[in-house]
């Protein structure tokens, strides 16, 4: 199994930043913003008006009108990823059996939107039940792998992982570790989350986990500040081919990066808190590091969960510091949610694509808004704020959290 290799051969974005992998990466590098007051419904009577939400997406580019018609938001935002990714890798799907290629998908929520609306529907023009056909298959949380299956005709394995905000991460995990066991040449991985909607905001500001800094929505993710005051939520998708190795390079793909290792591990502290000395998501950060076989030393590069929370932040710190130490030489940190906003089951997706575009590019995206760095976090640990930084990047391991004490951790290595 560990003979295996399994790399990185198609990417697809869909994010506040941008609606392709190349514009999100041009706009990540260039530290933009994607909050802006949130046009999805009226935020009048809401504590937080503002999200990151996407910018003209039309799904028309790769989806047809039943494909549409049929799917909520979250499953739209999957297909269409997706479909990005697979003509990146310039995977022949025709050429392969379909029990080769598998769909591995992840979202936190599944059709939070459908559900709301139906829900509401019948609430105002009850007492007759009137519900959509469509409304169970377009709201249950693994509809976007199997639209994503039956798209592109794929008959492997394919199913969806839910680890809260760590999801795409053990998405991810699960189709490394099914291709090393030989079940499958590839798999279309990553995760999708559509969450702005009312009772979805609402809900997060009954918890007091969402920032409020309605007068200025740009500078509200603040990772790490010393000011900082809840996330801001955000939806999209990220989408990645992982392959086996050999088989990407009999047919001479294009390979951005290899997944060298992965883990998970749990909290069992607290069903939305973090643990406040980072013990599991330390033990996740050694497991995926001992699993490539990489000394923390020879870690370049990690794109943080660091939401913009004041526990979370300097949980995630603790645990960094208990595998890398206060003062690492090479060690850079980025936050990108400081631009994306928080896309809950879809966060590992797009920041292991940042991660890997990192790698390729040998350019660290930047960690913006954050101007006073809170003082608890020690002064020895390089946080890349203000500007991109060029500088080579050999591994780089992507960290995400989720409620119910979820760690999921990649990692991935220049090849």
């Amino acid at each position: 199994m560990k003979d295996t290799r399994v790399v990185v051969t198609g990417l697809g974005a869909l994010t506040p930043l941008g609606n392709s992998v190349n514009e999100f990466w041009e706009n990540a590098v260039a530290g933009k913003s994607g909050a802006v007051p949130i046009t999805k419904f009226d935020p009048e009577h809401f504590k937080t008006k503002f999200a990151c939400e996407l910018k003209d997406f039309d799904p028309k580019k790769y989806l047809d009108r039943n494909e549409i018609k049929r799917t909520d938001p979250y499953t739209q935002y999957a297909l269409y990823a997706a479909s990005e990714a697979v003509d990146d890798s310039g995977l022949d799907i025709s050429s392969m059996s379909p029990f080769d290629i598998g769909v591995i998908w992840g979202s936190g929520q599944g059709g939070m939107y459908t559900f709301e609306e139906e829900v509401k529907n019948y609430a105002l023009n009850g007492p007759v039940p009137r519900f959509n056909p469509f409304f169970v298959p377009k709201m249950i949380g693994n509809m976007a792998s199997g639209m994503i299956s039956i798209k592109f005709g794929l008959m492997g394995i394919n199913y969806t992982a839910i680890s809260a905000c760590a999801t795409s991460n053990s998405a991810i995990m699960d189709a490394f570790n099914y291709i090393r066991m030989g079940k499958a040449k590839a798999f279309i991985t990553g995760g999708s989350e559509a969450p702005i909607t009312s009772a979805c905001i609402a809900g997060f500001n009954a918890m007091r986990a969402m920032s409020t800094l309605n007068d200025a929505p740009e500078e509200a993710s603040r990772p790490f500040d010393s000011n900082r005051d809840g996330f801001v939520i955000g939806e999209g998708s990220g989408a990645l081919i992982l392959e086996e190795y050999e088989h990407a390079k009999k047919r001479g793909a294009k390979i951005y990066a290899e997944v060298v290792g992965a883990a998970m591990t749990s909290d069992a502290y607290h069903i939305s808190a973090t643990h406040p000395e980072g013990l599991g998501a330390a033990k996740a950060m050694e497991f995926a590091l001992q699993e490539a076989g990489i000394d923390p030393s020879d870690v370049d590069y990690v794109n943080t969960h660091a939401t913009s929370t004041p526990v979370g932040d300097l949980s995630e710190i603790n645990a960094i510091t208990k595998v890398f130490g206060d003062s690492p030489e090479k060690l850079r940190i980025s936050a990108s949610k400081s631009m994306t906003g928080h896309l809950l089951g879809a966060a590992g997706a797009v920041e292991a694509i940042l991660s890997i575009k990192a790698i390729q590019e040998g350019i660290i995206p930047p960690t913006i808004n954050t101007t006073d760095i809170d003082e608890n976090i020690p002064k020895g640990l390089d946080i890349v704020t203000g500007e991109a930084r060029k500088q080579p990047v050999n591994v780089a391991i992507s960290n995400t959290f989720g409620f119910g004490g979820h760690n999921a951790i990649s990692a991935f290595k220049k090849i």
